[in-house]
């Protein structure tokens, strides 16, 4: 019998480039005390993928078909949108069904919306080998969080609120609640792709989470621009902001930043709560997040719970 869960590895994304960092995470894993299998094309590379289209697809079906308690991907970069016509869908919901918790983040948001849409699959928005272990340290609520929903004893998280959260929104201090909506999201480059496609998930009335690295702060806009006139963000009862982050200011900017995106969006959406603080992201402390459950979402002064137990 297992004492301990089932970790099974892969790479439906982007190629491992540092492969003596990817043993450090195995190791790191295995002292966690996981049993650790690695998908057998891991480290496989074709161009800046980790192998062929059709080397990625098997290594998918090959974590469905591992019976371990948990998926997780090596690394994100880009290629799985390109592999969404073709995914296993039946095989990836099976597993999940069973209790297979397959968790990711950034590319891997287009896997997680993707069999949302087609199969109403549940994922978690979560760390990722070489983002959380590969390191010099790991997080250790990143790690707690983990091993929470890998022990399956995880119920909630929480966080605490910026204040300008509360001054944009005065009457949350007052307590304010959303109960039994579906959470989805993810990387926000990654959603907005998906827009016009049967990929993206037809949510209506759910609290949508999104985060992004790399892309300066008119970028940003611009994609949340494309979800609001596509009337994705005005059918949800609450936005909440991960982290957006390595990017660069620029002179030109003259004082345009990431708040003063996050100051339009409120102004768009004045019905809509828009929350920011959330530890997720391309960040290392990151919380593991359900997507596709239903969640309860409650403010109580600046402490925001997001319960699904």
């Amino acid at each position: 019998m297992r004492v301990m869960p089932f970790l099974y590895v892969y790479s439906p994304s982007g190629a491992v480039r540092d492969r003596v960092a990817f043993r450090r995470a195995m190791r790191r894993l295995q002292a966690q005390g996981y049993d650790v299998q690695v998908d057998p094309a891991a480290l496989a590379r074709h161009q800046r993928f980790a192998g062929h289209d059709d080397e990625r697809l098997a290594a998918i079906a090959r974590a469905a078909a591992s019976g371990a308690d948990v998926a997780m991907t090596t690394r994100g970069g880009y290629g799985l949108t390109r592999l969404l016509p073709r995914l296993p869908y039946e095989a990836i919901d099976a597993a999940a069904r069973r209790g297979m918790v397959w968790v990711g983040l950034s590319d891997f948001t287009a896997l997680q919306l993707a069999v949302l849409a087609q199969r109403g699959t549940p994922t978690w928005a979560g760390p990722a080998v070489m983002e959380d272990w590969a390191g010099d340290a790991v997080d250790d609520i990143t790690q707690a969080c983990f091993d929470d929903v890998a022990h399956g004893v995880a119920e909630g998280t929480g966080w605490r609120l910026p204040a300008e959260t509360l001054h944009a929104h005065p009457a949350l201090a007052q307590g304010w609640h959303v109960h039994d909506a579906v959470l989805w999201g993810g990387n926000l480059s990654m959603l907005c792709n998906l827009v016009g496609t049967p990929y993206l998930p037809a949510v209506q009335g759910g609290v949508l989470f999104l985060e992004d690295v790399g892309e300066h702060p008119y970028r940003i806009e611009r994609m949340l621009t494309q979800l609001l006139l596509a009337g994705v963000l005005g059918a949800q009862r609450a936005i909440v902001l991960g982290a957006f982050n390595r990017y660069t200011l620029t002179p030109h900017d003259r004082g345009f930043k990431l708040a003063t995106v996050v100051a339009w969006l409120r102004a768009q959406l004045p019905e809509v709560p828009v929350l920011t603080g959330l530890p997720f992201g391309h960040v290392p402390t990151k919380v593991m997040l359900p997507v596709g459950r239903r969640v309860d979402l409650t403010v109580q002064g600046r402490e925001a719970l997001l319960l699904w137990g």
